[in-house]
């Protein structure tokens, strides 16, 4: 595997090659060689997923290390996936690596309890102060009623960040935490799946409104526009680190968001 390593620093080296005719060769045929060139081909999407979805990386963990975890679910996505389904492989692929890179880190256990403990304080705090306020509590709200400074609030939300690897994508709903999306990536659905989807995109989308503006523009331009986090605190003004926490804190809130809407996610 750890041949595959510079290809993903070297981005895609297989330039023009008809993918079309290398899924035929690979699925139809067993070419192996036309395997390692489809590997070869979306090789970038590792160090893309890798750069792009968890920021400052935890202490003990390095870039390499999420990338070598990236090229196994790499791999495990050309071998699985079926050309004839309509579904874009890239976005297949995505999934994969960055479920493979999440398993490989919550294997290593490395999240302290007392930041998990931290961060179901946090969400209880963003939907108690909501519930009484009628509105987004403010950070300095969230500081005060948790009883720290705005320094200690603002470390807890990058280590809150680090600890839960939190995405939009990686969102965990409901009683069997359900990943958020794959209850909405549904293949030729039924009509009732189709209500279902539409009764989960529209919860979504409704806790997204909910969010305050800064938060809310974090999460059209990280997820939507595909910017990294030093690129939204280019736009925002902000540090990078600071983008981070307001990612981080957006997401804590969907969470709390999203928990009343469970029957939606079974």
């Amino acid at each position: 595997m750890d041949g595959l390593h510079p290809l993903v620093h070297g981005g895609d080296t297989v330039g023009d090659v008809a993918t079309p005719n290398l899924w035929q060769q690979f699925k139809q045929q067993n070419c192996q060689h036309a395997r390692g060139l489809i590997i070869q081909r979306y090789a970038h999407l590792v160090s893309i997923t890798a750069g792009r979805l968890f920021g400052p990386l935890p202490s003990g963990v390095e870039r390499e290390d999420l990338v070598g975890a990236g090229v196994v679910g790499l791999v495990k996505a050309v071998d699985q996936f079926d050309p004839t389904r309509g579904i874009k492989f890239e976005t297949y692929a995505i999934t994969l690596i960055r479920g493979a890179i999440l398993e490989m880190l919550r294997g290593d256990d490395w999240v302290p309890r007392l930041v998990r403990d931290q961060q179901k304080q946090l969400r209880s705090a963003y939907v108690r102060l909501e519930s009484e306020l009628g509105r987004p509590a403010t950070e300095e709200e969230i500081a005060q009623e948790l009883g720290i400074t705005q320094e200690k609030l603002d470390k807890l939300l990058t280590n809150i960040g680090r600890a839960s690897l939190l995405s939009l994508d990686d969102l965990r709903i409901g009683s069997d935490q359900q990943r958020l999306v794959d209850t909405i990536q549904t293949d030729d659905p039924s009509p009732l799946e189709s209500v279902a989807v539409r009764e989960r995109q529209r919860a979504l989308a409704f806790a997204v409104d909910r969010l305050p503006d800064r938060e809310r523009k974090v999460v059209s331009l990280y997820y939507h526009d595909g910017l990294t986090f030093k690129e939204i605190g280019s736009v925002l003004t902000v540090s990078e680190s600071r983008a981070y926490q307001l990612h981080a804190q957006a997401v804590t809130r969907l969470r709390g968001y999203l928990d009343p809407e469970v029957e939606l996610f079974p």
